[in-house]
C-alpha cells in the first residue's frame, strides 16, 4: 500500500496496456491534461456509472485538452466487453498486478460486510500537462463525480 500522491508533487510515472494492448505512458501524454481514475471491476453498477458518466463528457474533456484514463485489474478482454457493452469512448488501462494502482495510492484496505480485504479504492488524479498532481480525490462516490472532476478541470485550465 503506497501513500497518495498529493497536489503539487510529481506525478507517479507509468506504463501500461490500454484495451487493445497498446503501451500507454506517462511520458508519451506530454502537454495535456491527464484525468486518472482508478476502479475495482469492469460492468459492476458504480464503475459502470462512473465509465458512463466520463463517456458522456468526453467531449468537453477534449476540448479542454485532456485525457481521461480508467484503471482497474481487469485484463484488456475485460475492458473490450465493457467499453462494447456500454459503448464507451475513454481509454482503460489494465493493471492486474497493481503497480499503477499502487503508484496511486489505491490499493487499500476496504470493509464490506464486516469482512477487510485488500482492494482498489475508487480514487481520481487530475494530471497537469507538466506532469505534476494538480487535484486528488481520494475517495470517490460514482454519480456526479466526472461532472465534479470536469468543473475543477476548467477552473484550474482557466488559469
Amino acid at each position: 500500500m503506497s501513500d497518495i500522491p498529493q497536489i503539487g508533487q510529481p506525478a507517479p510515472d507509468f506504463s501500461s496496456p490500454d484495451h487493445n494492448g497498446n503501451l500507454v505512458s506517462l511520458n508519451d501524454l506530454n502537454s495535456q491534461w491527464i484525468v486518472i481514475y482508478f476502479y475495482p471491476k469492469d460492468d459492476t453498477p458504480g464503475c459502470t456509472t462512473e465509465a458512463t458518466d466520463f463517456t458522456a463528457l468526453h467531449q468537453e474533456f477534449s476540448k479542454l485538452g485532456a485525457k481521461i484514463l480508467g484503471v482497474s485489474p481487469d485484463s484488456g478482454k475485460a475492458h473490450c466487453k465493457f467499453i462494447d457493452k456500454h459503448n464507451l469512448s475513454i481509454t482503460l488501462l489494465s493493471d492486474p498486478e497493481h503497480q499503477l494502482i499502487e503508484a496511486y495510492g489505491g490499493w487499500r484496505l476496504k470493509k464490506f460486510m464486516g469482512k477487510e480485504y485488500m482492494g482498489v479504492a475508487r480514487s481520481t488524479f487530475l494530471i497537469s500537462p507538466d506532469h505534476i498532481i494538480a487535484y486528488t480525490w481520494p475517495n470517490v462516490k460514482a454519480k456526479g463525480h466526472a461532472q465534479a472532476v470536469l468543473n475543477k478541470l476548467q477552473e484550474l485550465a482557466a488559469n
